[in-house]
């Protein structure tokens, strides 16, 4: 059980890709399957289901939510709406990380190419090797199955520690950074995690990882075939001797959940530094000041979690205080998105103001000064941004941005008074143009808001007010309403 309760493992969700580089498709007519893809879109990703009686068993999903099968005769489909015993596999991993797939109950091994796959040869070749590129997004929380601890940048000792019990704070981000087959791990400050722990600003071979699946967990195996472990009493993250993984070896990827500091009327920042009472009375901020924002997926309120995993909670006379350890109607709040300003309203229907001593309290009918609050986000200084149709890249020929392709570009977040100004390559900015498109060659900072509007998606307005949205495979800056087309995964 992660001590990070509300944190969940992120589904496993990939691309297979078979000995001619290409990836298994699941087609929506017919629902056949083939390995012809040369990239990875929609149709290509997978998600991995454990069996829940018996761990080496998996099954494969595919994004239309039917099940990958082989019969007795080595016939493989994708149509099952529930899982059976033909859809039942064995992942026999190889010393190169790659898959074989292998029918439990037939004991065939799963290959080929473009129309002709089957499940029937009991041998494995080349045709029946599978490499797994990962289809999460790349940025995460990881927790140490063994220490039951999260990793995080230490400044103080430079290394990746796994030593805390929340992940707290943007030194607790990861991003996985996916390069000729092999995966990275990059920090906060962009820099690289070296196999004997250090850290290192250039990508070079010693930062270049296989990912591993070990009963839905993952393992890191070094291009010495050895595996990250936490090594010492803080920790610290570096490959160990073991050339197989065991408990120590093994890790969940948790979703990042966004968190914020809040800036009140009088220019203070939120804080619990006085106990349980939340007032603006800060200077600076620290963990004390950070919120974690939680959204609930049926109601798209949002709570705010402390570092202490304690909730905001609506209490007598409108005061708010951090006394909640379970979520319930007093812990929600309705996020008003007013540009560079929110408002928030509590579950007695009144606003959240300012009081002249800094605290603060639901007790207002309507929105003025005193209500308003601004929100930072702290947790994302490097941005990834996933739509419904693939992840936000630079064009190769022109200042536009592509809204569709199975790689990412890492852009940079800086924070402007509530809004924010996204950095792409060469320093330059984005901009919405005349035209509503999306560009990346800016000379100076355009203004971006965010919307945190469904868990684990944002919505970002440009200056027009517009909706930033993936049409046609391009990123424009026209939509009138934050639809599926302008939600994004961060």
């Amino acid at each position: 059980m992660p001590t990070n309760s509300t944190n969940r493992p992120l589904k496993l969700q990939f691309g297979l890709i078979n000995h001619e580089s290409c990836y298994l498709t699941a087609e929506a007519f017919g629902f056949k399957v083939n390995a012809s893809a040369p990239s990875l879109k929609r149709k290509q990703v997978w998600t991995l289901e454990q069996d829940s009686h018996d761990p080496q068993v998996v099954y494969f999903r595919s994004h239309l939510g039917r099940y990958l099968a082989s019969d007795k005769n080595g016939k493989v489909t994708c149509e099952a709406e529930v899982q059976n015993t033909d859809c039942r596999f064995l992942i026999a991993a190889q010393s190169d990380s790659r898959w074989a797939l292998q029918s439990e109950p037939y004991l065939r091994f799963f290959g080929g190419s473009w129309d002709y796959l089957s499940c029937f040869t009991q041998v494995i070749t080349e045709a029946e090797l599978w490499a797994v590129h990962l289809a999460l997004h790349p940025q995460a929380n990881l927790l140490s199955m063994a220490r039951k601890r999260y990793a995080h940048l230490s400044h103080r000792n430079g290394e990746i520690a796994v030593d805390r019990k929340i992940p707290w704070g943007v030194a607790a981000l990861l991003t996985l950074v996916y390069l000729d087959g092999k995966y990275r791990l990059k920090t906060c400050d962009s820099r690289y995690l070296v196999n004997d722990g250090t850290l290192s600003a250039e990508s070079g071979m010693g930062t270049g990882y296989t990912l591993e699946l070990q009963c839905g967990k993952l393992a890191f195996k070094d291009y010495e075939g050895k595996y990250l472990s936490p090594m010492g009493p803080t920790g610290t993250l570096r490959s160990g001797r073991c050339t197989k993984p065991g408990k120590d070896e093994l890790f969940d990827l948790e979703e990042s959940h966004p968190q914020v500091v809040l800036i009140a009327a009088n220019s203070k920042y939120v804080s619990i530094r006085q106990g349980v009472s939340i007032s603006a009375n800060q200077e600076d901020e620290t963990d004390l000041e950070t919120f974690q924002m939680e959204i609930d997926k049926e109601s798209r309120k949002c709570l705010f979690r402390t570092n202490e995993g304690k909730y905001w909670a609506l209490v007598t006379h409108g005061g708010i205080q951090t006394t909640a350890t379970e979520r319930s109607a007093n812990t929600m709040f309705a996020v008003e998105w007013m540009g560079r300003r929110v408002a928030l309203q509590a579950s007695n229907g009144k606003y959240i103001c300012t009081k002249k001593n800094g605290q603060l309290a639901a007790v207002s009918n309507s929105i003025g000064e005193d209500e308003k609050l601004v929100l930072k986000l702290i947790n994302r200084p490097m941005l990834i941004l996933r739509g419904e149709n693939g992840f936000i890249c630079h064009h190769k020929n022109s200042n536009t941005l592509d809204a569709n392709r199975s790689v990412y570009d890492i852009f940079t977040l800086h924070f402007s008074d509530g809004a924010y100004h996204i950095k792409g390559e060469g320093g330059r900015f984005w901009y919405v143009n005349s035209s509503g498109l999306v560009c990346s060659d800016g000379e100076t900072p355009d203004d971006f808001t965010f919307e945190f509007l469904e868990h684990g998606r944002i919505s970002i307005r440009g200056k027009n007010g517009r909706y930033l949205r993936g049409q046609g495979g391009t990123l424009k800056g026209d939509g009138a309403t934050p639809d599926s087309s302008a939600l994004w995964e961060y």
